[in-house]
Formats: structure tokens, sequence, C-alpha cells
């Protein structure tokens, strides 16, 4: 096997970015877009609350979320069907104040269940309750807080992020997730005006906004799918290069492959596996 590949857009940082859209009224431009079905789906269910969506290109969106956006009228269906949309949870809290979403969707490992995000969202003044299949939501004002979260769950972390981004004072989340989706949501909320610190790291803190502006923002590249490319470079004869590898995330990775007498070669942008 031989020849060169692209790696595409996270689908793991896309859900968050997109949902981070609905933290401020103004126009956001969000590119690198993974064409898969969770981001589809979730660009709908937008669509459904009256957020303006048009595609800019191919993976390029322009996303408004203007005054008329009603969290009343998401699309439940859609949400059911996806486990990114658990990432709504914070926007819509620290904008809206008071809605409801159904049980998250999408895969059902281990039935994934969101307590530790309900318990954090909690501390910061949310009221939240059960009705059948619906989670009812309601806060009248969000206060930062020291929270402790009970385990790195990255999307914990980031409906926490979301969520403080438009409290009162200062939230710092110990035992928050520092995986690469994390810190994308990070730059492109600091992009948006929120003052974050420790990103990367297991305790963030947020300084909540009175108003968040709009932002240009490029998606990460998926580092699970370059690493999956080396490796398949790394198993067949021939010379493959791999493009857009994110090698700030693969240092350990790469690092492993070398002590396993891989041969590759990195640049700035990309590896070549021999």
């Amino acid at each position: 096997m031989e020849g060169e590949i692209e790696v595409r857009g996270y689908k793991n940082a896309a859900g968050a970015i997109l949902a981070a859209v609905l933290l401020t009224d103004q126009e956001c431009i969000i590119d690198n877009l993974p064409l898969v079905e969770d981001v589809y789906n979730t660009i709908e269910v937008l669509k459904s609350m009256g957020v303006e969506i048009d595609w800019l290109s191919s993976r390029k969106i322009r996303a408004k979320a203007g005054s008329e956006v009603d969290p009343q009228k998401m699309d439940f269906e859609k949400i059911s069907r996806t486990r990114v949309s658990v990432l709504l949870i914070g926007s819509l809290l620290a904008r809206f104040k008071n809605f409801k979403i159904t049980h998250p969707g999408g895969d059902r490992i281990g039935l994934r269940p969101i307590l530790t995000h309900l318990e954090a969202l909690k501390k910061l003044g949310a009221r939240v309750s059960e009705e059948n299949e619906f989670y009812k939501f309601e806060a009248e004002n969000l206060e930062g807080k020291e929270i402790v979260l009970k385990e790195f769950s990255v999307t914990a972390t980031e409906n926490l992020m979301m969520a403080a981004s438009l409290a009162k004072g200062i939230t710092c989340i110990k035992g928050a997730a520092a995986e690469p989706q994390v810190q994308d949501l990070g730059r492109f909320m600091k992009k948006m005006g929120v003052e974050i610190e420790g990103l990367g790291t297991h305790t963030v803190i947020v300084k909540g906004a009175e108003r968040l502006k709009g932002a240009s923002h490029q998606i990460i590249f998926d580092p699970t799918e370059a690493g999956t490319y080396i490796i398949a470079g790394a198993v067949t004869p021939g010379e493959v290069r791999v493009k857009n590898v994110p090698s700030a995330y693969l240092d350990i990775f790469l690092d492993k492959l070398e002590e396993l007498g891989v041969n590759f070669k990195k640049n700035a942008d990309s590896v070549i596996v021999n």
C-alpha cells in the first residue's frame, strides 16, 4: 500500500463546538466539519430551534443563533439519535435558563449516565428534574463555584465550561478532562470572549462574561483517525503519507511506534510511514 491520505475534522470536537454557537446571538463560522451522522443530526437540531445555518462549502458553515431561537421547538426525535446532544445542555442552560431535553441518544456503552453532568450543573445553581423521558432544567442565576467532578468526563467538563461561560463570577473545575476536544472547545470559547485558564490540565478555570461575541474556528483534525492511518501504513509495504496530522496530541503514540521499530518521518503537519 502506498500513497497519501488526509485526516479530517474530529467528530468528538465538532459536537461541543456546534453546541457552543448557542452561547452568542452573533454569527459564527465553523470549518473542517466531519461529514458524519452525528454532525448532521446536531445541525438539524440547531435548525429546529431557529438557528440560521448556511453551508459555505462542503465542510464549512455559518451559524447564527439570534433572538428568535426557541429551545421549546427543538427536534427531540433527532436528539434521540445522537449522544452528542448531551452537549446542548450546557449552552442552553447558560443562555436560555429554562428548557427541557429528552434523554441523550446514540450508543449505549454502559448506558453512559449523565449523573456527573447533573450534579455539577446543580452546583452552579441549576434546578434539574426528570419527567418521563425528559430532563427539565431551570436556572434564574448561575454563579461560579469550585466544582470537583467525580470522573474525568469529557462531556461533563465541556458542559460545565459552556454553562460557566455566562455565569456570574469564576468557576474552577477540578478533575476536568484534558482531552484534545476539550482544549479545542476552550480555544473556540476564548475567541468568543471567555477567559479560560488550564486547558490541557485537570484544573480548568472559567471566568463568566456578560455577553459573548461571534467567532470563526477550524475544528482540529482527528487524532484517532490519524493514528489509524499511520498504523495502516506501518503494517503494509510501501510509503504512506498521512496529511493533517495533529502531532501535538500524538507524542506518546509516535514515541511508542518508534520503540517498536516503525520507520516514519514527522513533518510540520504530516507523517510519512515506510
